[in-house]
């Protein structure tokens, strides 16, 4: 079959991503011929792209996917034009079509649509182990969640909330902070986070801090978290968040820290299976629905990394093809 393919031969800004006509083998034994009908831009890609994450080159680029299974390899049990979704490890999402290992395959429910699935595979993923195995939140708590208007942050504010948690988001614009669902709304362009969290809190601060930022908001987020809190440091929007001194989780009260990444959460086949129960089960309550904010084309994937990495999205992005 033939299909387009993303492929990054060095690392660097967006104008690395090019795409290559290719020709697919047949698929061998546990691996499926795939489809592509809509793809999730996530912030991860842009790591891989500039280099922040490690990978051998060329390599393609995109974890998160929805298609269409064309065909399938020895010992596959699925059948053919079955709607799959998958949300990684394996790379090489940017493609008209691609090979897959059938293990990183969901079946999809028929009454969430490819779009959905594709803003909410990874993203909804993510939120579920994050909020429910992470940190393990409980109602009458409370959390700062950074970057509330983004695709992890949109999901993390209604999973927290349905949960029984007081969220108090922090987003970049008055445009993101109509679209925030939490308690109480920040604007870091404006507000002292630290000094509206303690006011907000009572002097106390909040019991989670979900940081997708990194290095830009690390500080506040110190200064945000109550005694024995926990800081879940999942991203790097900003950059890393190196040299971190231990002395300073003491000094602000004894703090907890983790630095999760998802595979470590799915790591098997049941971890997975319960997790998108978890996911799926809280998009049909209405707690969580993906904001897809913007589509791109496909093709037009250099774009889309840049408006992401300028702040220019809202919610979720998909590629197209």
């Amino acid at each position: 079959m033939k299909a387009r393919a993303a492929r990054i031969e060095a690392t660097g800004g967006p104008e690395v991503i090019q795409w290559h006509d290719v020709d697919l083998p047949a698929p061998g034994p546990g691996e499926v011929l795939v489809r592509t009908t809509a793809v999730g831009l996530n912030y991860i890609d842009t790591y891989f792209r500039s280099g922040l994450y490690p990978t051998a080159l060329p390599a393609g680029l995109g974890s998160e996917a929805t298609g269409v299974v064309e065909t399938v390899g020895e010992g596959v049990d699925l059948a053919i034009g079955a709607r799959v979704g998958t949300f990684g490890p394996t790379r090489g999402a940017y493609a008209t079509a691609r090979i897959v290992p059938a293990v990183e395959l969901i079946p999809l429910p028929d009454d969430i649509d490819d779009s959905t699935a594709a803003a909410i595979l990874l993203k909804g993923g993510t939120t579920e182990f994050l909020a429910d195995r992470c940190a393990k939140v409980v109602a009458g708590q409370t959390a700062l969640v950074w970057a509330a208007a983004g695709g992890v942050g949109h999901l993390l504010v209604g999973w927290l909330k349905a949960r029984g948690v007081t969220v108090i988001g922090v987003v970049g614009s008055a445009e993101k902070a109509a679209t925030v669902a939490a308690d109480h709304v920040l604007d870091h362009r404006h507000d002292d986070i630290a000094a509206c969290v303690r006011d907000l809190t009572g002097g106390s601060g909040v019991d989670v801090v979900f940081d997708g930022v990194g290095k830009a908001s690390w500080a506040a987020s110190l200064k945000s978290t109550k005694r024995r809190g926990l800081i879940v440091s999942f991203g790097n929007a900003s950059g890393a968040v190196d040299g971190v001194n231990l002395g300073a989780l003491a000094a602000h009260g004894s703090l907890f820290v983790t630095r999760p990444t998802m595979f470590d959460y799915y790591a098997a086949p049941g971890e997975r299976r319960a997790g998108f129960d978890a996911v799926f089960a809280m998009l049909r309550s209405g707690a969580i629905r993906p904001d897809i904010g913007q589509t791109f084309a496909l093709e037009d994937a250099q774009q889309a990394h840049r408006a992401l990495e300028a702040g220019e999205t809202r919610g979720s992005t998909l590629l197209l093809p």
